[in-house]
């Protein structure tokens, strides 16, 4: 008997045209992503290949390792899009923060207004240590400060992955969206990361989804076919960041 198995589409395939991409490092020089503005041409012009044109930015905000304030993250967005000969940039490229969830978030986000995605919608991670002791107190106070807590890439957590998916479902309940890497997709974490992305998307469990691009590596990876037995339900996903139109 011969059976036939439908093959695995390729994650760059799946990217709908003029998608928004609402995860990356491509301000220049101001954490771990792009060092310089020709690091940032080269990965805007590498995302618009695969059909990424609209741009949200997430410089790190991370205590005295990326000590980025909002002054400085906007000033950095300023100074790069006057320097990109890069056709309509200026419309298409926006900034906003991935903030660390860190002892001094709280005070951080009590005193000054967040860099949101998109009206409250604020972009936020945790350490791939362990997770704050005060982890959901803090989500309440944010949500209480009228900001929406969206959780980058939840299934980098190692401390997350059981089988009962219990914490993730326990995040959801607290207020949390969660935005999936699209590397993950194409095991570029290794298959740990890959197996319970799987079990996310299974239960549907994920909102958005973006690159976290940081460098030309992950451009490549791109490029490659997806792992993920649940793909299915990436479609909508993707979709699902028309939200973030600006």
């Amino acid at each position: 008997m011969i059976h036939f198995f439908k093959q695995k589409p390729y994650l760059c395939d799946l990217i709908p045209s003029n998608h928004i991409d609402i995860h990356s490092h491509l301000l220049p020089g101001i954490d771990d992503g792009a060092a310089t503005i020709e690091d940032t041409t080269a990965l805007i012009e590498g995302l618009q290949k695969i059909g990424i044109t609209k741009f949200i930015t997430t410089p790190h905000v991370m205590g005295e390792v990326w000590n980025n304030k909002r002054t400085k993250i906007e000033q950095k967005l300023h100074t790069t899009t006057e320097e990109l000969q890069i056709p309509n940039i200026k419309t298409n490229f926006k900034a906003a923060a991935e903030y660390m969830i860190d002892a001094e978030f709280r005070e951080l986000f009590m005193k000054e207004k967040l860099l949101a995605l998109k009206e409250n919608h604020v972009l936020v991670e945790i350490s791939y240590l362990n997770p704050p002791i005060q982890l959901y107190d803090i989500l309440f106070e944010l949500q209480i400060a009228g900001y929406q807590p969206v959780l980058a890439h939840p299934e980098r957590y190692n401390f997350y992955h059981h089988a009962s998916l219990s914490d993730y479902k326990k995040l959801k309940k607290a207020g949390c969206l969660f935005q999936l890497n699209m590397l993950s997709t194409v095991g570029y974490y290794g298959e740990r990361v890959a197996k319970i992305s799987d079990a996310l998307l299974k239960e549907g469990l994920i909102d958005f989804i973006g690159s976290d691009v940081h460098h030309t590596r992950h451009l490549e990876f791109m490029q490659k076919k997806i792992v993920l037995k649940n793909h299915g339900s990436l479609p909508v996903v993707f979709q699902n960041n028309a939200f973030f139109n600006f």
